[in-house]
């Protein structure tokens, strides 16, 4: 599997940073980063292929290079915005048009709330065209304790999504 993961916004990167260690190591990763997460992911990371935001020439940028899957989190409601209005100024937002031209699974996860009625807007509109709107929400029945056990539980969802085995969180039983 081939999964583009990338974080826009500042609040919550770890979410996405934490995503990508836990990813297995089978899956071929690639990683969009917003300039202050570069710092993080150049100390802490391995494994994984970093591409620079302004590079909309990149190889994810291109349906032909095979991307299965991108997931988005945090997904800021002004990178949200952009996908839903085919706005491609970055590499960010141009990989996830590729995504939604290929039919390919996209996932983001908005980070603000409440939510307004325009960002609720957008994305019903990407829902309607496939995207899955995924955003970091608990549920408690997994009995969480730690925030680390809260983050793993979101991870864990976002892995469902991705059809990524994984035992990140207690199952409903």
């Amino acid at each position: 599997m081939k999964l583009v993961v990338a974080t826009s916004g500042a609040s919550g990167v770890n979410l996405g940073l934490k995503t990508l260690k836990l990813l297995p190591s089978s899956i071929e990763t690639h990683f969009i980063m917003s300039h202050n997460s570069q710092t993080v992911l150049l100390k802490e990371m391995k494994n994984v292929t970093t591409h620079n935001n302004e590079n909309i020439g990149a190889s994810i940028a291109s349906g032909s290079f095979g991307v299965d899957a991108m997931l988005i989190a945090p997904c800021s409601m002004n990178t949200l915005a952009k996908i839903a209005c085919g706005i491609a100024d970055n590499l960010v937002t141009r990989a996830a048009a590729v995504m939604i031209k290929e039919q390919k699974k996209l996932i983001l996860a908005p980070r603000e709330m409440p939510f307004s009625a325009i960002a609720l807007e957008n994305m019903h509109k990407l829902a309607s065209l496939g995207v899955i709107i995924a955003p970091p929400v608990m549920a408690y029945y997994s009995e969480q304790q730690t925030l680390d056990e809260m983050e793993n539980f979101v991870i864990g969802k976002w892995f469902d999504l991705l059809s990524i085995e994984h035992k990140l969180y207690k199952r409903w039983e």
